[in-house]
């Protein structure tokens, strides 16, 4: 029988990390949201699905097995979330704002935790961006915090890295390959398809 999996997504600001859990999502696959005191601007709205906003007070009182500060913003889980999750999911999803929290989780679900890194090159973050609306001091802002936090170099921490410069589709694919979750056609079909 197969053993469940938690899947943790890393990767700097504009990687695809929301795009690949909410393509992830779609398909049914569990997610563990994480706390945040972000309040998510308008062109942000479709990461409200996929952080839970609580006030500072609220977070300050959790009690959270990671707990990261990103871009000014704080980021957590709490344990019972994750395990939970482990326990009654195959396969189970989340979003880690840093590599810090790895070693947290590992603790409990150590050979069950799977990091994927999302890496993307400079090119295709500023064009994210750009699509986003952000000003040209946004992407500054963006660039520079990604740089000085080494976001782009966390990609040696991970068990798996998937480049998605190009289609979502393309690195969806790659990361459902990693999950266990493509198979196989058989050879008669598999010959139909080469020919």
């Amino acid at each position: 029988m197969a053993q469940n999996k938690v899947y943790a997504f890393l990767g700097p600001n504009c990687a695809g990390k929301s795009t690949m859990v909410a393509q992830l999502m779609s398909m049914g696959i569990h997610y563990v949201p994480a706390l945040t005191t972000k309040v998510f601007e308008e062109r942000y709205a479709y990461k409200r699905k996929l952080f839970r906003t609580v006030s500072k007070d609220d977070y300050a009182a959790e009690k959270l097995i990671i707990n990261n500060t990103y871009q000014g913003s704080n980021f957590g889980f709490r344990k019972d979330d994750i395990l939970d999750s482990y326990k009654q999911h195959r396969v189970t999803i989340m979003i880690m704002m840093d590599v810090d929290g790895i070693r947290n989780v590992a603790k409990f679900i150590n050979q069950d935790l799977v990091t994927i890194f999302l890496m993307i090159n400079d090119e295709a973050f500023v064009e994210r961006l750009l699509r986003l609306g952000c000003s040209n001091e946004e992407i500054n802002y963006y660039m520079e915090y990604a740089e000085n936090n080494k976001e782009f170099e966390k990609w040696k921490s991970a068990d798996y890295v998937v480049k998605n410069t190009a289609s979502p589709r393309t690195a969806l694919e790659q990361i459902l390959a990693i999950m266990g979750l493509m198979t196989l056609v058989p050879q008669n079909d598999f010959t139909k398809l080469t020919k």
